[in-house]
């Protein structure tokens, strides 16, 4: 999977891919974190998807690419800079997943999903400055006006995506809401240096699929030491259900083994700062699921922001 990029595709389109598989993972979300709890939720999807991704790893034999196999590594500097490429994603991991999925699903049960993926869409400004101040890239041409139309344009969609009067459980504000804007910038922040920590780790040319795996098993070990240190908060609030276990499960699929993955293979050969922006359209592409999911339809000023996030992808991908 580490090859050669077709030309024709912009990779960072996968970005977009992996967008739509988060907004679909969100609606599986809300109910099973709001019942299991954000800790005792985000454990069990990731043992969820890291056997998923192991296992995928295991069957395409892509794990060997995490010992330097047809990579020209194995030995000397080669060999070392493969140790610290997945040095790296186990940082990554640590950082987006342990402390960046943890801070959103626990905003989430705070805010709902509409507020908590405004909050969250702020990754795309925190990723830009990073990867400006870090990696040297820069917006150029028509990726700048596109970069600023797709923010703005996700932005306003999910700030005007609630019509005026209309109430919805999925809506409702549990909790201090200041505590559950801090959680939704921690989050932000979270995927940002994770995805920043990612680029040159996916630069060394490891499979996307194993590097994913290695990521979700080092956030699942952080957790699994949360849990045996006996916290309550990181207990399962509720007793388990199949029903919650099953959405889990679901959710683990679409967004981390499947989403991730695509992220990964964009950050394989695009560039950082593109890949966050592109990524941040998951709340534009909640707006008509939460419509058929609440039966509450958006705002006209949510379709014009969509609207802008769209004109603004087809200039970044242009």
């Amino acid at each position: 999977m580490s090859g050669t990029w077709p030309g024709w595709l912009p990779p960072e389109s996968l970005a977009v891919l992996a967008a739509a598989t988060w907004a679909t993972a969100s609606l599986f979300s809300a109910a099973a974190s709001a019942r299991m709890g954000a800790f005792a939720f985000t454990r069990w999807r990731m043992v969820f998807a890291a056997l998923l991704l192991w296992g995928m790893a295991l069957a395409t034999g892509s794990w060997r690419s995490l010992a330097g196999d047809g990579l020209g590594a194995g030995s000397g500097a080669a060999g070392e800079g493969v140790w610290n490429a997945v040095g790296l994603l186990v940082l990554s991991g640590v950082i987006g997943i342990f402390v960046g999925d943890t801070a959103l699903f626990a905003c989430m049960n705070r805010l709902g999903p509409r507020r908590s993926g405004l909050l969250f869409a702020t990754h795309s400004l925190f990723t830009v400055v990073l990867a400006a101040l870090f990696l040297g890239e820069s917006l150029k041409g028509w990726a700048l006006p596109g970069g600023v139309l797709l923010v703005g344009g996700v932005m306003g969609a999910i700030a005007f995506g609630k019509r005026i009067g209309v109430a919805h459980q999925l809506e409702s504000t549990q909790g201090q809401l200041a505590a559950g804007v801090a959680l939704g910038v921690l989050s932000a922040l979270g995927q940002s240096v994770g995805t920043l920590v990612l680029k040159p780790a996916m630069a060394a040319g490891l499979d996307p699929v194993a590097a994913s795996a290695v990521r979700m098993t080092a956030g699942f070990a952080c957790h699994a030491l949360l849990w045996c240190t006996g916290l309550p908060m990181a207990r399962v609030q509720s007793p388990l259900q199949w029903r919650d276990l099953a959405y889990t499960f679901a959710s683990a699929t679409l967004a981390m083994a499947v989403g991730m993955t695509l992220i990964l293979k964009a950050l394989q050969h695009g560039s950082a700062g593109l890949v966050g922006m592109l990524s941040s359209v998951s709340p534009v592409l909640l707006l008509p699921l939460l419509w058929w999911r609440t039966g509450q339809r958006p705002s006209w000023g949510a379709w014009v922001g969509a609207a802008m996030a769209v004109l603004g992808c087809a200039l970044l991908l242009g």
